[in-house]
């Protein structure tokens, strides 16, 4: 075993910011336990990085992972071996071991999958998709599961040889939480199929326009007592179905209340009123203005995680006394019974008024044991909620008698007991390319939480942006993650529009009439190769073993 390397680091600092972005890239393309028996340990790592190729003990490479020590030989590279080098060396996946080869099976179907192996094989010369996988697989095996470390141990030769610039190429494709989501995806579009040989053959299409001319009128109501602004956009036709709830939409971090406004035209066409509301906290508009500060820190106050809500609870007291006062909008406005559609924080928002209940101090043990700069946005996002003093909050409207809830942010907010506080339907949305609110972490788990009457939308290969209106705009946020919008999420966008007026006629007489829309046949008859669609009220019980990858 060799403990001792050829050559010292440079001191130009390019080639040593280079160099250490080797073991990061080494960490984040394979940064997932420990454990792995003797026989099949790999003992050193050669690195060929151009005209250099030091040999580095594996052994070594794990006592510095575990304890910060560094042998003599790592002693030359004391500079770059970070504590945030440690976390990386230390990150892994667990899979329960009887489910292991069959993640990997999963994952390597997947077109992403099959980019890393690829990816992976150009990174370690020499190696084969065979023994890549194998590696993979023994590591994931670990009780511990499966890490840089692991993986390397597990390969099958005496040395593995790592390719820098290779591993520098690959470093930003690769995110665990992405990866598991795209996986599990796969798994869904199969095993959550109705095999059914008779078409879905609705009486009526619900994702068309409904007959009623739709009106529009812009509010601003001012909520003295907390100091904000609130503008809201009401949909309504002369014919409003007066037994129907009143829809409240929110939108998500940086959004505004124009994001989803096919879906209010829509909704109002069928005789359902809506309120668009803007929330001022966490809209385009403070954002953009927090960012222009740079006061990044302060992007979503603590605050607007209750500010939300009741924003929500005060519009609809504004509301109840608009519909008793003469005007187009008299008693248009079902107050007393209302369903919230909200995306992404708005998700958040919808869950929190319809019973959920945060609990911040699962928040607050999150982004302190677990949190870092390989998690998701919407992990990061949801420890702005961490500096709250309190240690729950119960923010539950009863007026608010159903949620649909749009990719949303959930993570840790509900902790794991804060869902089933529910007791009102509830229709979730999980897409799962999502990068920005993983669907594993965000949604399906959550999902399993809710006791009360649920529906799970499944939208394998849409990604966070899907459901947005196409004409609306979204600035940088699409040049930095790849979204799926336009055309090729249109069937999305129909089965959004149906869906929703299905769930929210299920507060009507009308509710057997429209229940067939909230089933798997209907979701399937919507779906292409390209994107399939699922409507489940339940997960399969093969499928949730799987629900323990999530990243802890």
């Amino acid at each position: 075993m060799a403990d001792a390397l050829q050559f010292k680091p440079s001191n130009n600092p390019c080639k040593r910011s280079r160099l250490q972005g080797l073991l990061f890239s080494l960490s984040l393309v394979l940064g997932w336990g420990v454990g792995i028996p003797a026989t099949l340990a790999a003992e050193t790592v050669t690195i060929r990085f151009g005209p250099f190729q030091p040999s580095v003990a594996i052994a070594d490479i794990e006592k510095f992972a575990k304890t910060g020590t560094l042998s003599k030989t790592l002693q030359a590279y004391e500079s770059f071996l970070t504590p945030e080098l440690r976390e990386l060396l230390n990150r892994r996946v667990q899979v329960d071991p009887k489910f292991a080869d069959k993640f990997v099976d999963e994952l390597v179907l997947l077109p992403q999958g099959k980019q890393v192996i690829t990816s992976l094989e150009a990174a370690v010369p020499g190696s084969t998709k065979e023994s890549l996988q194998a590696a993979i697989s023994i590591g994931l095996r670990q009780v511990n599961g499966l890490s840089a470390i692991s993986f390397l141990k597990a390969y099958p030769t005496a040395n593995i040889n790592l390719d820098v610039t290779q591993l520098l190429q690959i470093t930003t494709e690769l995110n665990p939480n992405n990866l598991q989501s795209q996986a599990l995806g796969s798994l869904l579009a199969r095993d959550l199929i109705v095999k059914n040989n008779t078409p879905f053959q609705p009486t009526f299409d619900p994702a068309a326009t409904g007959q009623e001319a739709v009106e529009q009128q812009t509010l601003t109501f001012q909520d003295k007592q907390r100091q904000r602004n609130i503008p809201v956009d009401i949909y309504w036709s002369q014919k409003t179905d007066t037994t129907a709830p009143l829809v409240v939409i929110s939108h998500g971090f940086g959004a505004n209340r124009r994001f989803a406004s096919y879906l209010a035209h829509h909704l109002a066409s069928h005789g359902i009123s809506v309120a668009a509301i803007e929330h001022p906290g966490s809209n385009s508009v403070a954002i953009t203005n927090t960012s222009n500060q740079g006061n990044l820190a302060q992007l979503l106050p603590a605050k607007e995680f209750i500010d939300l809500p009741k924003d929500i609870s005060f519009l609809l007291n504004e509301l109840a006394i608009l519909n008793t006062q003469p005007g187009q909008l008299q008693g248009k406005l079902n107050t007393d019974k209302v369903t919230v559609i909200g995306h992404s924080l708005g998700g958040y928002t919808a869950l929190t008024l319809v019973g959920g209940e945060v609990n911040l101090e699962e928040v607050r043990q999150f982004c302190k044991t677990s949190l870092s700069f390989a998690k998701a946005p919407g992990d990061w996002l949801q420890c702005s909620a961490a500096s709250l003093k309190e240690k729950k909050i119960q923010l539950r409207d009863e007026r608010v008698k159903s949620a649909i809830a749009l990719n949303p942010l959930t993570g840790k907010l509900f902790g794991k007991q804060g869902l089933s506080r529910i007791t009102k339907p509830v229709l979730i949305l999980t897409a799962t390319e999502d990068a920005l609110t993983p669907a594993l972490t965000h949604q399906i788990r959550p999902f399993t939480q809710l006791r009360s009457s649920k529906y799970l939308l499944t939208a394998i290969g849409a990604t966070h942006l899907s459901i947005i209106d196409p004409a609306y705009p979204v600035g940088e946020a699409s040049r930095i993650i790849k979204e799926k919008r336009g055309q090729e999420t249109q069937p999305l966008r129909q089965l959004v529009r149906s869906v929703s007026l299905a769930f929210i006629k299920q507060l009507t007489p009308e509710a057997q009439t429209y229940q067939p829309f909230l089933t798997a046949d209907y979701a399937q008859s919507l779906s292409t190769p390209e994107l399939p669609l699922r409507l489940n009220s339940d997960l399969p019980t093969n499928i949730k073993p799987w629900l323990d990858l999530a990243v802890k």
